[in-house]
């Protein structure tokens, strides 16, 4: 089994927690509170911003020239396109640009980003790779299962969340980031892997979390 193959089975009961997590099967039925998605969007536009700097640092320890140039072209795609697209997407559930810029991270948001850049000024390139693979791959399998389980038709109004992470541009983004990391850990000896698998955990861990912020609207209680 690859590295990837081999924490992805590891933890493999708890990520069928975030696929049957009620925001998840809210999204695929249709039914998840607006106000619910309206939080998650606003703190996810968040973690886009600190998902930025992460990449950044992570261009900057790649171990060749051709995956600088992928991660820094992932960056700027982050900035340029990804942002204004989710921003666009926002204004459909009634959040306002000005609403998403002046948004104050939920504590879980804070811990998260804070966590990720930390591995990413303190780690390897591996350590990052291992760090962020949770919720790229977390959210294109989410993607995929609603997309096989659930109502993607224009009936669900969130229909177009999981034909986003369900499509076959983001299933390819998360393959190379899963190539990435199997070939960087071609010859890591036990430690190393240890410490990965530790890192992919945390990073799973609060991919639960951030839906279980945004499904009980978790912010600061003072």
């Amino acid at each position: 089994m690859t590295t990837t193959e081999t924490l992805r089975d590891k933890y493999a009961h708890l990520w069928e927690k975030l696929f049957h997590h009620p925001f998840v099967e809210g999204i695929g039925s249709g039914q998840l509170p607006l106000e619910k998605f309206q939080f998650y969007v606003k703190q996810d536009y968040f973690y886009l911003i600190q998902y930025s700097r992460v990449l950044a640092l992570a261009a900057a320890k790649a171990p060749d020239l051709a995956n600088v140039s992928r991660l820094a072209d992932l960056l700027k795609e982050t900035l340029d396109t990804e942002m204004s697209l989710h921003r666009d997407f926002c204004l459909k559930f009634g959040v306002s640009s000005s609403e998403l810029e002046s948004t104050r991270p939920a504590p879980i948001t804070l811990a998260y980003t804070d966590y990720l850049l930390r591995v990413a000024y303190e780690g390897t390139i591996t350590d990052v790779v291992a760090t962020l693979l949770p919720c790229q791959w977390g959210y294109s399998e989410t993607g995929l299962y609603l997309s096989r389980t659930c109502d993607a038709s224009e009936r669900n109004r969130y229909a177009e969340w999981i034909f986003m992470y369900s499509s076959k541009e983001f299933t390819a983004f998360v393959g190379w980031l899963r190539e990435l990391l199997d070939d960087l850990t071609v010859r890591a000896d036990q430690r190393e892997m240890q410490r990965l698998s530790d890192q992919f955990l945390t990073a799973t861990r609060y991919e639960f979390l951030f839906w279980e912020m945004a499904y009980n609207l978790q912010d600061w209680p003072i």
